[in-house]
């Protein structure tokens, strides 16, 4: 069976790590290896990944076949480009400068996106608290005023003159007779 470059899982339940290694096709998922080339952390934002560019080229140019996460971790690498510049190297259609030359600049446009969104998401994460404190102190602020108000007394109500009651009338004090009743 060809060597295959898999993930080899480690860690707790929720939070699992992987090391990359490259394993004959037969063995168990965590068992026998030939050589780690690297380790992948999916639980942090984004992935951290450590891996050993020149190992990773080097077993793929002798024919090791990644199984679908590791392709796309080799590409987000920039291993697989590489190979596919040294295929063209080979052939005859790039010189390695050329090769060299492409990829360096393919790298130096992956970091830019990388630290751009490591930036953006910094300033995501300063930007909840600046509006998680704002709403806290809102939310402090009518509390105080709802305590104040609750424990300020009432202002002192000032007696009205007394009204002078009104004249009797001789109708409201004559008694009703049957017939009007």
């Amino acid at each position: 069976m060809p060597a295959k470059i898999r993930l080899q899982r480690h860690g707790k339940k929720a939070s699992a790590y992987f090391h990359i290694v490259i394993a004959d096709g037969r063995a168990p998922r965590d068992g026998k290896f030939i050589e780690k080339i690297g380790t992948y952390n999916p639980t942090t934002n984004p992935a951290t990944i450590n891996l050993d560019n020149a190992k990773a080229l080097e077993w793929l140019s002798k024919g090791a076949q990644p199984t679908d996460t590791c392709r796309a971790i080799l590409s987000y690498k920039g291993v697989m480009y590489m190979n596919h510049l040294m295929g063209g190297v080979a052939k005859g259609a790039l010189t390695q400068e050329q090769a060299d030359a492409k990829y360096a600049k393919w790298i130096g446009d992956k970091e830019v996106k990388v630290s751009g969104k490591v930036d953006k998401l910094a300033n995501a994460k300063k930007d909840a608290y600046k509006n998680r404190m704002a709403a806290e102190a809102a939310a402090k602020e009518s509390k105080a005023a709802k305590i104040v108000a609750k424990n300020t007394p009432p202002p002192a109500v000032e007696e009205a003159a007394p009204v002078a009651e009104a004249v009797a009338t001789p109708e409201a004090d004559a008694p009703q007779t049957e017939a009007e009743a």
